[in-house]
């Protein structure tokens, strides 16, 4: 590269960093106060970008930035005041549901409002054009995107420092029940931290729509960006995050320059995997203090169920002689997801390992029987048989560094190799197919009557759920329950936590591979969407619906979750934003999950 070249790109770097950070900013802000994993940040985000599209019409470019950037600060008070005021004092994995329902419900809000179709922002007025450096042509715009990322940083750094509300801000980061004790009005303290943050979120979008189109997928992609960065920068801390952001737009800039633009599909996420396994807190955070007492409360599981399993299991057996191909074809769908969800709680609830990329393994799984059949000839029953093992070989692999870290930073680990896997898939078009995927998958001649995949599907998913009961009731179920109370005493008494945490990770990736092959040969097809970022959410939905404390809860959730999806979809129009208002109302009404409530009844 020319030493021209080679100042575009480390300026269109500077751009790239300056539209992270005003996306990361606000996300960053609000979880070190509130603790909140906001995952609807990436919606307001979305929010931003159509308002002011819409606006521009009709006031203009300018004056829509502002303006828009106010009614998201509207819109993330509103939903303060009125939903996350209920849950400061839920599990951080309770709080992530109830975000996640927001994503649905300001979707469909945007489809009402706006339609299905791409909506293109138009140029800022005065700044269309390019200047001239270096002989090369770069838009003015984006020069000043590269001067607002620095003053925002800047005006964010002096209303932390200089003013009384930012000491208050930096001290309820610090130790928010202290803050609480010493008289500060905690309420209004968050309700201000999540409105800024939200018109932080807002401003970004909005300034985003001269070079990129609003859409209804902004919002997951840009929550993941965000994440990305507020991760690697370190949890809650704005220098960080600014940090981060430079780093990661430098580093795609110059991957772009480079030639190796297939990479930037992924890039954010390998930067976050090497920073995480380098140095676990992040580049400006700060290591968490060792936990010496026991964890957060959690109920003893209850004994696996035995004949009573059993006979749900043969009652089951029977539905094909009763019930239409429909039918079946949702309940083999319940039956594979019900396993999927049951893996990741084995996670999540006795494990105490958040995981944001559990579908990496099942789209692993799915993967690798596909390959296996489609690419190799081999028979159904030994690609399926394979499907585990691929998947439990990247489960060890990926796990291996997970397992140094805990909390959200382990959560986030998990999510950057899922979406290093699903670039891979969608752009490796030899071998995974790319983003056409994989087609043929069928089962085999004893298996292709729907009735007997039914019943093979119901068999190996109701085996591999009562295997993994059974596991949390032997030695080495006790030992991960005690790594995940108590870690420093359960080193102490000879345990090996990460040797255990290891462990559950290969056993969670097998059952969930287990889970995506089936899955495969249940659809014909596989695409990269079985390893996406979206499934993974699913996942959680179901285990959250269900309770994270029960033994029994994922089954529930996955059951309540696919039926929710199917029949919501065929009636209603906006099915997402009617799921996600379901999602919420079980969020507030039965904040341990549906599992107990029908264990009253």
């Amino acid at each position: 590269m020319s030493s021209a070249s080679v100042l575009i790109q480390f300026m269109n770097g500077l751009t790239g960093a300056s539209s992270l950070f005003l996306l990361a900013a606000g996300l960053s802000l609000i979880f070190g106060v509130s603790r909140v994993v906001n995952f609807a940040h990436g919606s307001l985000y979305m929010l931003g970008m159509y308002l002011a599209v819409w606006l521009s019409a009709k006031i203009g470019f300018w004056a829509s930035v502002p303006v828009a950037a106010a009614l998201v600060a509207a819109a993330g008070l509103l939903i303060e005041v009125f939903l996350l005021r209920r849950i400061y004092r839920a599990p951080e994995m309770l709080q992530l549901l109830a975000t996640f329902a927001l994503v649905l419900i300001i979707r469909d809000f945007a489809l009402w409002a706006w339609g299905p179709e791409d909506m293109l922002g138009p140029r800022a007025p005065g700044l269309a054009g390019a200047v001239d450096i270096a002989g090369r042509q770069f838009p003015q715009y984006q020069l000043l995107l590269i001067a607002l990322g620095p003053l925002v940083f800047v005006l964010l750094h002096l209303l932390l420092t200089r003013t009384r509300w930012g000491v208050l801000i930096r001290a309820a980061t610090q130790d928010r029940e202290m803050t609480g004790a010493l008289g500060v009005n905690e309420r209004l303290l968050f309700t201000g931290v999540f409105t800024l943050g939200a018109a932080l979120a807002g401003l970004g979008g909005a300034l985003a729509i001269p070079s990129e189109p609003a859409s209804l997928e902004v919002d997951l992609a840009a929550v993941s960006d965000a994440f990305v960065v507020v991760v690697v920068g370190g949890l809650g801390s704005i220098p960080g995050a600014f940090l981060a952001a430079l780093l990661i737009g430098e580093v795609k800039a110059f991957c772009i320059g480079l030639g190796y633009s297939k990479l930037t599909l992924a890039l954010e996420f390998i930067v976050m995997a090497v920073v995480l396994v380098l140095r676990p807190w992040g580049l400006l955070g700060k290591p968490p203090a060792p936990q010496r007492g026991s964890g957060s409360f959690a109920p003893p599981l209850p004994a696996a169920p035995g004949k009573g399993f059993l006979g749900v299991v043969l009652l089951l057996a029977i539905l094909p002689l009763i019930s239409s191909e429909y039918t079946l074809i949702l309940m083999i769908d319940i039956l594979v997801f019900a396993l999927f969800a049951v893996s990741l709680h084995f996670m999540m609830g006795p494990g105490g390992m958040p995981s944001f990329g559990h579908a990496a393994y099942f789209g692993l799984g799915a993967y690798g029987a596909g390959i296996l059949f489609l690419r190799f000839a081999l028979p159904m029953e030994f690609a399926l048989a394979a499907a585990p093992l691929v998947a439990a070989a990247g489960a060890l692999f990926f796990g291996w560094f997970c397992v140094r870290l805990s909390g959200v930073y382990l959560a986030m680990l998990t999510l950057a190799f899922a979406q290093i896997a699903w670039s891979v898939a969608f752009q490796w078009d030899r071998v995974t197919g790319g983003s056409n995927g994989l087609i043929g998958t069928w089962p085999a001649h004893w298996l292709a009557s729907r009735p007997a995949y039914y019943v093979f599907t119901l068999m190996l998913c109701a085996s591999g759920i009562f295997f993994i009961w059974k596991t949390l009731h032997a030695p080495f179920g006790y030992a991960l329950r005690a790594s995940r109370d108590s870690p420093l005493r359960a080193d102490a008494i000879g345990i090996d936590v990460r040797t255990v945490q290891w462990a559950a990770f290969a056993v969670a990736g097998a059952f969930a591979g287990m889970a995506g092959g089936l899955y495969a040969f249940s659809k014909g097809s596989i695409s990269p969407e079985t390893l996406s970022v979206p499934r993974s959410v699913d996942g959680l939905v179901m285990v959250l619906l269900g309770g994270v404390q029960t033994l029994t809860g994922p089954v529930w959730g996955a059951a309540l979750f696919i039926w929710l999806e199917d029949s919501v979809s065929r009636n209603i129009d906006y099915w997402q934003a009617a799921i996600g208002v379901v999602i919420l109302l079980l969020v507030l009404a039965l904040p341990n999950g549906i599992a107990r409530i029908l264990k009253r009844r």
